[in-house]
């Protein structure tokens, strides 16, 4: 293996070491904080202390932004190496200024999101981030597997992402509707599912993915017929 595939593994890794174990403990609090409120609802005691809901809150804000900032790293590493495969900062560099302002535009956009309080501005800022995400999603390189979307990592992840986005987004409403709450429930809920297709697809797709060395040979096979001359 070479830098580039070395580099490859980093998405990969960050996700196993920091992102996977986020989902774990926000679930974790999530049916805590949800035993609490139901025990509250019929007037019991519960032995659950109140701070478990703001402790979901903050894993939650933590994961959110974990899960961005993964799948961005992710798309960076095949968006940078095709770019510098076609030799694009010589041969078309506002396609090299407009990829960089928009990985810029991303982060900036969901750092923001993180610090407005007006409902208007959170539906602005998550609305122009997940656009980021799209956008990023759509440049040359990604291994997308977009004839196979419904077991796709790229969609799954693209998807969870947006997902977070919306959650945060949507944080200050649970507190003020159950509607609102119930909203985050399915949405989160949804999101676990695309967390456990991610953890599945993942490693499929590290498989399939030649090494950079192997490319020039793997790519010149028959994947419909599943030959090689």
């Amino acid at each position: 293996m070479n830098a580039t595939d070395i580099w490859r593994l980093v998405h990969p890794a960050i996700a196993v070491f920091y992102g996977f174990p986020l989902i774990g403990i926000a679930t974790y609090f999530a049916l805590q904080t949800r035993q609490r409120r139901l025990a509250t609802a019929h007037q019991a005691k519960s032995k659950i202390p109140p701070v478990v809901g703001r402790e979901h809150v903050k894993v939650g804000r933590w994961l959110a932004a974990s899960v961005v900032g993964i799948a961005l790293l992710g798309m960076a590493h095949p968006i940078i190496k095709t770019l510098i495969n076609r030799n694009a900062i010589a041969e078309d560099p506002f396609q090299v200024m407009f990829i960089g302002a928009m990985f810029v535009f991303t982060i900036a956009t969901l750092i923001f999101l993180y610090r407005a309080q007006k409902p208007l501005w959170r539906a602005v800022l998550a609305t122009l981030a997940s656009m980021g995400m799209v956008i990023l999603g759509s440049q040359d390189g990604i291994f997308r597997r977009t004839d196979e979307w419904y077991i796709s990592h790229y969609y799954y992840g693209i998807a969870a992402a947006i997902l977070m986005i919306i959650s945060v987004a949507i944080l200050p409403e649970i507190y003020q509707s159950k509607a609102w709450r119930r909203s985050h429930i399915a949405l989160n809920t949804i999101a676990l599912l695309l967390f456990v297709g991610m953890g599945i697809t993942g490693p499929r797709d590290l498989l399939e993915i030649p090494l950079s060395w192997q490319e020039p040979v793997v790519y010149q096979c028959d994947f419909a017929n599943k030959t090689c001359e």
